[in-house]
């Protein structure tokens, strides 16, 4: 009697530990399968001018200046497990000068969701002022500038896997002084995981 039950115990016992083997197994293949991590996205939709001040005063040789973007960034999350990035920046570049920058609030993105930032940058115009190139620049009608943002964070699978990721965007583009536009923009964009 205690034999046949000792065996009833080991079988019960294997059964278990098989079943808990094959779910362990399933759950690892659909994380690097089905539920791989994929990088997140951020595009920059567009920018805007939302305050353009640009003077010039002849005598002094000198641009007085006021302006103000307005940049839109859509950062997709296309895995099928939650994005929560950390808190990251804005920059924006005069001829390879920093010449503004602005806060990304951390945040965190829903499975296979899409979430809209809106970023004021507002040139720093004491930077500015000081390039040389400038006075040429507006002459010329045109202010050459690039932005850059770099978006961290992690996925998380089922709680158990967290992987690094990073997805970054710059672009080039001219403010016309003239018109008050922003033209000949052109973007790129940079994806990673750890």
């Amino acid at each position: 009697m205690k034999a046949e039950s000792r065996k009833r115990r080991n079988l019960c016992l294997a059964v278990t530990a098989a079943l808990v083997i094959a779910l362990v197994l399933i759950v690892v293949i659909l994380a690097f399968t089905v539920f791989k991590p994929k990088r997140p996205v951020d595009i920059v939709d567009s920018i805007t001018i939302q305050e353009m001040h640009v003077g010039l005063n002849v005598a002094k040789l000198v641009v007085d200046l006021n302006i103000t973007l307005g940049i839109e960034v859509s950062i997709k999350n296309p895995n099928h497990f939650g994005f929560k990035y950390s808190e990251s920046n804005a920059l924006l570049n005069y001829r390879g000068q920093l010449v503004g920058e602005a806060p990304i609030p951390a945040g965190e993105i829903s499975a296979s969701g899409t979430e809209k930032i809106n970023v004021s940058l507002t040139i720093m115009a004491n930077r500015l002022l000081s390039n040389s190139q400038l006075f040429s620049d507006y002459v010329a009608g045109s202010l050459p500038l690039s932005t850059s943002i770099t978006i961290s964070g992690k996925v998380s699978i089922l709680g158990l896997i967290h992987v690094n990721a990073v997805s970054a965007s710059s672009c080039d583009f001219a403010l016309s002084v003239a018109n008050k536009t922003v033209e000949h923009k052109v973007c790129r964009y940079k994806t990673k995981l750890n």
